[in-house]
């Protein structure tokens, strides 16, 4: 299928951002004008499955006609009144939003990154109001591979050197400690001084790395026993992306939706990403009132922070994950995803793990190629993929992909993979 050719060619738009943009991405030599759907095309027309939902964001597709016709019914009425004022859509989305995740109150922002940030401020400011930490001594414990955004606060505890180098001096106030391990958990929160343990339940930019099923049962009961705020963040991997709406939800029935019958109950949840199906930047942060409410006006906010047009936005999206069975849909096709990738009789594929439509294939240097190599010719085959940490691919499609799509899409990855001769 060939679409209208764009007005700007691929080598134009390429050599453009290359004059005139910071260079603080490497992307794969594809530019995408259009998308439908699991498709993307380039300016030439030329028709890609999308197999990385710009990092889950779109994971109920590309342009859903139901999230892009209520954006566009909303901005012909009221885009944004700041929250100096009320607006008829904020209690609406926060009502729906919280009754969904099962919290009292949200709190809404725009990117992943700030919802980070207002939770590191949250959990914090009720340390020192509830627990009784003294002043300036609150410590957050994270885990190591973590990534939680690029912001100056968040990469204080990164541990990755692209992300922190030369970026400091760094915010105090974290350990890291190692991920997937209860016994390091367990020695961190002996200190009393520790207010929350913030956690991606499955490490996706770290390669899609699923710990075993004991930790976060684990790591929820060990923050109970010491009074510490569990913090989850599922800004990747929240909202039908793993198979049920949160991938805290372990292997929960997942009863109306979610019921909210979580394996493992956050104190705090950050969600962003899918939360406005890839429209616009939405993020929210979820606590109940014991928690969300020792934050008082004037002590946080956005200007753009839950603005009408994002409200409309995010009440759609979530519309769409629950009517369409997304849930469903990436439980049933991941399950055969990684039997297909699993399958591959090829000595470049190290590994295959994930859950749901979050999945990872490593890729073993040999022969002179990595995994960018696997991913640039994947391209070429007519999907669009991108490595993590030079050896791993994570494959992530709109969770709207059929059963026959998915046949379609693990043949060209079987197909490119056995190209190579090494």
């Amino acid at each position: 299928m060939i679409a209208e050719k764009n007005s700007i060619s691929t080598e134009e738009a390429i050599a453009l951002e290359d004059k005139y943009g910071a260079h603080n991405y490497h992307p794969l030599p594809v530019v995408l004008s259009r998308g439908e759907g699991v498709f993307l095309w380039d300016p030439e027309g030329n028709r890609y499955y999308d197999f990385l939902s710009a990092y889950s964001a779109v994971n109920q597709g590309h342009c859903h006609p139901r999230i892009i016709g209520a954006m566009v019914e909303q901005a012909q009425q009221l885009t944004l009144t700041s929250r100096a004022f009320h607006s008829d859509k904020l209690g609406q989305a926060e009502k729906y939003i919280s009754e969904t995740f099962g919290f009292d109150k949200v709190l809404m922002m725009n990117s992943g990154a700030e919802a980070v940030e207002t939770a590191i401020k949250l959990v914090r400011k009720w340390g020192y109001e509830k627990k009784g930490v003294e002043n300036n001594q609150a410590k957050i414990i994270v885990a190591s591979s973590n990534f939680h955004g690029r912001t100056t606060g968040i990469i204080s505890f990164s541990t990755d050197p692209d992300a922190k180098g030369n970026y400091g001096p760094y915010l105090p106030g974290f350990e890291v400690i190692p991920y997937n391990d209860l016994g390091a958990l367990e020695a961190a929160l002996a200190d009393p001084n520790v207010v929350a343990f913030m956690v991606e339940p499955i490490q996706g930019e770290a390669g899609i790395v699923v710990p075993e099923a004991e930790y976060l049962p684990g790591a929820r009961q060990l923050c109970t026993d010491k009074n510490v705020l569990f913090v989850a963040d599922e800004i990747q991997t929240g909202i039908a992306r793993t198979g049920r709406m949160l991938a805290v939800c372990g292997n929960c029935n997942c009863e109306r939706v979610c019921g909210n019958k979580y394996e493992v109950q956050p104190d705090v949840l950050i969600l962003g990403k899918a939360l406005s199906g890839g429209a616009m930047p939405v993020s929210a942060v979820l606590a109940n009132d014991d928690i969300m409410l020792v934050i008082q006006p004037g002590q946080h906010g956005s200007t753009f922070g839950g603005n009408p047009l994002a409200c409309a936005v995010a009440m759609a999206a979530l519309d769409v994950v629950k009517d369409e069975d997304l849930m469903g849909n990436a439980d049933r096709l991941g399950e055969v995803f990684r039997s297909r990738m699993s399958a591959i009789d090829h000595p470049m594929v190290e590994f295959v793990r994930g859950k749901g439509l979050l999945n990872a294939v490593g890729i073993k240097p040999m022969g002179g190629y990595k995994a960018w190599d696997v991913c640039v010719r994947l391209k070429e085959n007519g999907l669009l993929a991108k490595p993590t940490h030079e050896h791993i691919i994570r494959f992530a499609p709109p969770l709207v992909i059929t059963d026959e799509q998915v046949q379609e899409c693990c043949d060209i990855i079987e197909r490119t993979i056995l190209s190579f001769e090494v």
